[in-house]
């Protein structure tokens, strides 16, 4: 059904100036890396590590010619949709700010601007943690005259540009926050670094359900979440379905995990796919708020992990093998990091940020420690379950 849908998209919008006439077979050799992406995607992950259309897919995100840009309705900051001639999507955030620019101490999370190398580097660390629960984010070059300003039809955003004092083509759409001209996307003079990530199925074909965390924050400058005033929070949480039975619990743990060791605060709401139901893995989508301040860690972000003092084993033993010498964390995604194209103008994290995730990692396994020492079922062995799913769930693919 969903090959048959996206050919008969491919062909009609074959007939639109710009798209290129594909042809597509039963074969998968035939199909573009971005519709193997979405027919790879599992009951426990986006993609597999081993499968190697990911670096296909990446390389052709760096590199596709763009067809079109439109503003994406939605959340609080500009962000852009990109077409390719291939009828692929990617979700484009710009650079707003310079790569070590560290967040205002002032400025309450909800506040912070979003970060286009932050968005690469989660990427990387979900990877690297085994997670596989990130869409591929590639980082890219591009001209913003040539790119957005010639082929975007949304009026919204082609009002917007305008050329700065200094000589740089300029634009800001229009969102919630940051979208004027006292805080433009601004190219020099026309190149811009962006982060573009791949585009999930559509709606109609995969139907997401997206989530309140039990451990969102308040966003209020005054009042605290219920969860930072009852330190027994979570066995309240543990006896609410979905969290009271499955994997979800150790699901949400493993986000914040991840969050802790990017400095993500902002993670009010997680989603999943509609088919695997209950029992599936969390998207650990949008991540432009994350590797925002090196120089200091938030331990409430942890608060899931030390309440319910519960975590896999596959994801403690992939913790534990990061904190060795010869893996070490900053070592390994400094590596992963230098893989991307836009690595060659600068490193996507600064030494401190990457010094900052062999702490964080020091302070969760701490964590786990201590749950040990209080309690005795703190390790949820997931290791023969999942070897057991994977080869079952090869047949529910996507």
């Amino acid at each position: 059904i969903e090959l048959m849908f996206y050919t008969s998209h491919q062909q009609s919008a074959s007939k639109e100036e710009g798209y290129d006439d594909m042809d597509w077979t039963s074969d998968v050799e035939t199909y573009p890396p971005w519709l193997r992406f979405h027919l790879g995607i599992s009951r426990w992950e986006l993609y597999n590590r081993k499968d190697p259309n990911l670096a296909q897919l990446t390389h052709y995100l760096a590199t596709q010619r763009i067809l079109g840009a439109v503003q994406k309705t939605g959340g609080t900051q500009l962000k852009l949709l990109i077409s390719f001639p291939n009828h692929g999507q990617a979700l484009l955030k710009p650079m707003k700010q310079s790569r070590d620019t560290e967040t205002d101490v002032n400025l309450f999370y909800f506040s912070d601007f979003e970060r286009h190398n932050a968005e690469i580097s989660a990427f990387h660390l979900d990877r690297l943690l085994g997670f596989n629960r990130i869409p591929p984010v590639v980082g890219r070059l591009m001209n913003v005259t040539a790119d957005i300003r010639e082929k975007t039809t949304d009026h919204k955003v082609s009002r917007t540009f305008f050329t700065s004092p200094a000589g740089n083509v300029c634009f800001y759409g229009q969102c919630e926050y940051y979208c004027s001209t006292e805080h433009p996307v601004c190219g020099r003079p026309h190149l811009l670094e962006v982060s573009l990530a791949a585009i999930l199925p559509d709606l109609s074909l995969a139907p997401r359900r997206s989530w309140r965390s039990p451990w969102r924050r308040s966003y209020s400058r005054t009042k605290l979440a219920q969860w930072e005033k009852n330190p027994n929070y979570c066995d309240s949480v543990k006896q609410t379905p979905p969290y009271s039975q499955g994997t979800r619990l150790v699901d949400l743990i493993d986000m914040a995990v991840l969050d802790f060791l990017m400095s993500n605060m902002d993670r009010h709401h997680y989603e999943t796919f509609e088919k695997f139901g209950n029992e599936t893995f969390l998207l650990h989508l949008d991540n432009g708020r994350a590797f925002g301040r090196h120089s200091q860690d938030e331990p409430s972000i942890l608060a899931p992990l030390q309440q319910c003092c519960r975590i896999r084993r596959s994801t403690l033993l992939r913790l534990r093998l990061l904190a060795l010498p010869d893996f070490r964390l900053s070592d390994v995604m400094r590596e992963s990091l230098a893989q991307d194209p836009l690595a060659d103008a600068a490193p996507l994290l600064s030494e401190a940020h990457l010094s900052a995730l062999d702490r964080r990692l020091a302070a969760v396994l701490q964590v786990v420690h201590t749950c040990q020492e209080k309690h005795t079922d703190v390790i949820h062995d997931d290791l023969d379950r999942y070897d057991q799913d994977s080869l079952t769930d090869r047949n529910t693919k996507q």
